[in-house]
């Protein structure tokens, strides 16, 4: 596997933009596209929040057949707790995309972030649509990544290349994330793009891997956003041949896109509202993969231990109460043995329960003043 610069518009047949279209106040990016030349296999993952945003509930119907053209995404307004207003913006979106990139509104992903119940500033982002789309370009993935951040710091983007049936395929993508992250999935957006020729049904099937070892294994304060959601669109013009069934191209094709989405989850957790430092949290001598993970996210969820190592005191008592609150029967004091280790600004805790073999990594990072400043401002 290749690491390569760049980001959405990597793959072949891609293209994007992304700019200010007045809908934050800050003058910052706030309106992106990213498009492929041709129809996709598409697949997502979104929010189990029982409020969810209406961008959320347009995409859920969209992909239901598997094929997309483009996706639109705005950031600064979350259009959700909008009601059947939002729900009319978000669907007039996916059909003044489709009108003019060609294609039908459902063949069209909505994404939204930023501030909940506010009026949906529709009329601006229609006024901003022309030169959006004029401006598409395989050079402004960048200009996407940027449009899609809220209080991110810094842009977050990823590209690789790999080889299937003798063919070079690239996967390309992009996130949002800093604040509000907790599975399933997280108050985040992402975008992940390829030219590989893989059916909807594989591609679901490799967006659930990747995501249940990236995505849904990370936390910055426990808080479930309502517009989360992760898109994969594949358009098949690397030119291998169609994997329509797991092997080892479908193999190869999902440790790529599982190394793209675990670099995107960290760069989110790196990049944490007020964060000072990352942790890695493993679990390991588990009955299952399931408990491994309830354990490390319940570690990872702690605010004892998150301002104890801002504070740098790693409390090893704490880990152990948290462990403890899980209720596995079987974990006592005689079974868990706990590990921390620290490298500059990475914190790894080693929790091992003693009871099996499965294991699982969680990603978070501390909590420090700085949080409570940015979110007590927020909106």
């Amino acid at each position: 596997m290749k690491i390569l610069k760049g980001g959405v518009t990597s793959p072949k047949g891609f293209k994007a933009n992304g700019f200010w279209a007045g809908i934050k106040k800050s003058g910052k990016p706030d309106l992106g596209i990213v498009c492929s030349d041709v129809m996709c296999s598409a697949a997502a993952v979104f929010t189990v929040n029982s409020v969810k945003a209406a961008p959320i509930v347009v995409c859920q119907k969209n992909v239901k057949d598997g094929k997309i053209k483009a996706l639109i995404a705005n950031s600064g307004n979350a259009n959700c707790f909008t009601g059947e207003y939002g729900l009319m913006y978000a669907k007039k979106m996916t059909e003044l995309v489709a009108e003019m990139v060609g294609s039908k509104a459902d063949q069209i992903f909505v994404m939204s972030t930023g501030i909940i119940g506010r009026p949906f500033p529709y009329e601006k982002i229609k006024e901003a649509l022309p030169a959006l789309i004029k401006g598409m370009s395989s050079k402004r993935g960048v200009n996407f990544a940027k449009a899609i951040m809220t209080t991110d710091t810094i842009d977050k983007q990823i590209a690789v290349q790999i080889e299937i049936g003798g063919k070079v395929v690239i996967l390309g993508a992009c996130a949002k994330g800093s604040g509000m992250i907790e599975p399933n999935m997280a108050t985040m957006l992402a975008a992940v793009t390829s030219d590989c020729a893989i059916s909807p049904v594989m591609l679901k099937s490799a967006l659930k891997e990747a995501v249940d070892v990236s995505f849904n294994a990370i936390t910055v304060d426990g808080c479930m956003s309502t517009n989360d959601m992760v898109s994969l669109m594949a358009n098949g013009l690397a030119g291998n041949k169609v994997i329509t069934a797991k092997g080892k191209d479908y193999e190869l094709f999902v440790e790529a896109l599982k190394a793209v989405c675990v670099k995107l989850a960290r760069d989110i957790v790196f990049d944490g509202e007020g964060a000072s430092k990352f942790f890695e949290i493993k679990v390991t001598g588990a009955l299952s993969f399931k408990q491994a993970r309830d354990a490390a996210m319940k570690v990872a969820n702690s605010n004892l231990v998150k301002t104890a190592d801002y504070t740098d005191n790693p409390n090893w008592g704490r880990v152990a109460a948290a462990i403890g609150a899980c209720g596995f029967a079987r974990v006592t004091e005689k079974t868990l043995k706990i590990d921390f280790s620290v490298k500059k600004n990475v914190i790894y805790i080693n929790a091992d329960l003693g009871l099996g073999i499965a294991e699982a990594i969680v990603y978070t990072c501390d909590l420090t003043n700085k949080y409570i400043d940015i979110n007590g401002k927020y909106n």
